[in-house]
């Protein structure tokens, strides 16, 4: 069995860049959204002219799409993502560029009858609702408010929840910026960590659970969780997920 110092260095070890989660197998899990975003996005895509993917990670949900629009085009802020972006979305002949979360965006104005983005760390509405036609389409999945504060509140304390990814905030900022929220879902979705190195890796890739996290800094309260699933079984906590659909208001 695995001591606490093994695990800690293997949560450590594994590499943040991408947004593929496969590591995860066997040791931690996370219920999926009714709505099966992949297959919206698929659908989606495959009637698009012009298409954006916002803050697109390394570009594997995008990657998995069947078909492509003639115009395809994706934003990531990281520069490690960039690169694997650029490699998973190389057979769609998409331009992948390198743009800040919360800066404006390098495209002319009505250019894409599709904007998507799962998981925006940042929303632009602003610059979302610029980009599309007067009959384009935003479709997202984005992290809701508290979500994993299961997790937060242990390692932290407990914490205000942000109330800028509350559902009425998003709706108010989306028609704040001239979009009309024409679909707005929203689930509690469980999660499960089986140990502590899936913890750790999970804190360095979702790094806005903990800000500022780090191994060492949390020791201890790592230390207590580690002893809570040993000794109680899995951690639980709970993901919250919107689904937005927006269009242009008229």
């Amino acid at each position: 069995m695995s001591t606490f110092e093994d695990l800690l260095a293997e949560g450590r070890a594994v590499p943040t860049e991408g947004w593929a989660f496969s590591w995860f197998t066997g040791r931690a899990t996370e219920q999926r959204p009714s709505w099966g975003y992949a297959g919206l996005l698929a659908g989606r895509m495959a009637k698009a002219e012009a298409a954006l993917d916002i803050q697109t990670g390394g570009g594997e949900v995008l990657a998995s799409i069947p078909t492509a629009p003639p115009v395809l085009a994706a934003t990531e802020a990281w520069p490690p993502n960039l690169e694997i972006a650029r490699q998973n979305l190389a057979r769609f002949g998409a331009t992948v560029v390198g743009v800040d979360a919360d800066a404006d965006l390098p495209f002319p104005s009505g250019h894409f009858d599709l904007v998507v983005s799962r998981h925006p760390v940042t929303t632009r509405w602003d610059e979302i609702r610029r980009v599309l036609r007067p009959d384009g389409t935003y479709l997202s999945q984005a992290v809701g408010d508290g979500s994993v504060r299961e997790l937060t509140d242990y390692l932290m304390g407990p914490q205000p929840v942000d109330p800028s990814r509350s559902p009425a905030t998003t709706v108010a900022d989306a028609e704040a910026a001239g979009l009309h929220v024409v679909d707005l879902r929203q689930e509690a979705l469980r999660m499960e960590f089986h140990d502590i190195a899936a913890v750790v890796h999970f804190l360095r890739k979702v790094i806005w659970i903990v800000p500022g996290f780090t191994v060492d800094g949390y020791r201890e309260r790592l230390a207590s969780l580690h002893d809570f699933i040993e000794n109680h079984g899995p951690f639980v906590a709970h993901s919250h997920r919107l689904l937005i659909e927006a269009r242009p208001r008229d």
